[in-house]
């Protein structure tokens, strides 16, 4: 089989993986080798978008009459993929070839989705409404390396191709397919074919979607979240639809990057201070791996503002923000310091947008016990104004 490739990170070597696309493009291989040549296989090598060749594990081989199916297991790597381990299906059938097939120089591939395989229910995203969640790359991939195959054997007809997941329709509730409006499976995904453990890529690319469904729905207005704590407050204290926000994650720059980028002129970004506090500090990834700064912002400001050193000194020393806040919330400079805080935090959200004061930005950050509210000054206006979209 194929070389294990590792990477390091945080001092563990982890083993890269492949995607749902190449494992789909494999089995749809096999299975139009199969077919066309009249043998069983047992491995079945393909080319992967860059260039690269692998090697796949053909498991549970079989012809019908006009058609072939085998599957590849999907394997992940050491990548915390909820795929890993699905069963990706590929059934080849072949139409004979009429005179006009005989004369074209290609053979016909065509594409589409079975059991597991979501289908996309709404604009916005990279296939379109009816198809079978099969991405560009991926649906590229299966073609060409069935394409091949083809050639090889001199076939000019058409060759169908349908995938399919076992368990792929429970699988995907795991995943964002639902909010993405993207039922009855998985999507078959990747862009080089290759998953990197422990990657971001893969993530950031998630969002990147949710952002574009957001825009084919409101090209002006866009609310996003960092998180679960973010949707509650959403839902419960200001009584916003969710079907039309966009969960961010941790990415706060790389999500104002694309909504910079795809044009939006009005932001309003709703989350904990925990997370949304360090903006506050141009932290632009909120995990804690990256940067914390929580308790420094709540810090200085406060010592800027008149705090004593020995309260500065407990603040730093604080697990939460909401323990940071509390320490101050009855001193006459409290207001103050969270006036600071959101200054800071609106100069480096909008200095991500490069300065385009075309964009609005309006922020709304909250404590656990939803108390110590940190408002921009247009941020109640915009809530209205999305309450009412």
């Amino acid at each position: 089989m194929n070389k294990e490739r590792y990477k390091l990170y945080q001092g563990k070597q982890l083993r890269y993986g492949y995607t749902t696309g190449s494992c789909a493009a494999a089995s749809a291989s096999a299975a139009a080798a199969m077919l066309l040549g009249g043998e069983s296989i047992s491995e079945v090598r393909i080319t992967l978008p860059r260039g690269e060749t692998a090697m796949f594990e053909v498991k549970e081989p079989g012809r019908s009459g006009h058609s072939a199916r085998c599957y590849i297991t999907k394997d992940g790597g050491d990548d915390p993929d909820v795929t890993s381990g699905l069963h990706i299906c590929a059934e080849v059938s072949a139409e004979e070839p009429g005179k006009e097939d005989r004369e074209q120089k290609e053979p016909d591939i065509i594409i589409d989705g079975g059991e597991g395989v979501g289908r996309v229910t709404q604009e916005g995203l990279q296939c379109s409404v009816g198809e079978a969640a099969i991405n560009p790359v991926p649906r590229r991939m299966i073609a060409e390396n069935v394409r091949a195959v083809a050639k090889r054997y001199g076939f000019r007809g058409r060759l169908n191709v349908v995938i399919s997941v076992p368990g792929g329709e429970e699988t995907a509730q795991k995943t964002f397919n639902p909010r993405l409006g993207i039922v009855g499976g998985i999507s078959i995904l990747g862009t080089t074919g290759i998953v990197e453990p422990m990657s971001e890529k893969a993530l950031i690319d998630t969002i990147k979607v949710e952002i574009d469904k957001r825009y084919a729905e409101d090209p002006e207005t866009i609310l996003i979240m960092p998180g679960n704590y973010g949707s509650d407050f959403c839902r419960e204290e200001l009584g916003l639809d969710l079907s039309h926000s966009a969960e961010i994650s941790n990415y706060v720059g790389e999500a104002l990057d694309y909504i910079k980028y795809k044009g939006f002129r009005e932001v309003l970004f709703v989350g904990h201070t925990g997370k949304l506090i360090k903006t506050a500090a141009g932290v632009m990834n909120t995990h804690s791996s990256y940067a914390d700064a929580r308790m420094e912002v709540i810090g200085v400001h406060a010592a800027c503002c008149g705090a004593p050193a020995d309260k500065v000194e407990k603040i730093l020393h604080c697990l939460t923000t909401d323990e940071a806040l509390s320490l101050i919330h009855e001193e006459p400079y409290f207001e103050d310091v969270k006036q600071r805080i959101l200054e800071r935090a609106m100069y480096h959200l909008k200095f991500r947008l490069r300065g385009d004061r075309k964009i609005r930005v309006e922020v709304v950050m909250f404590t656990t016990k939803r108390d110590n509210i940190i408002a921009s000054p247009g941020a109640w206006e915009l809530i209205e104004k999305v309450r009412k979209r």
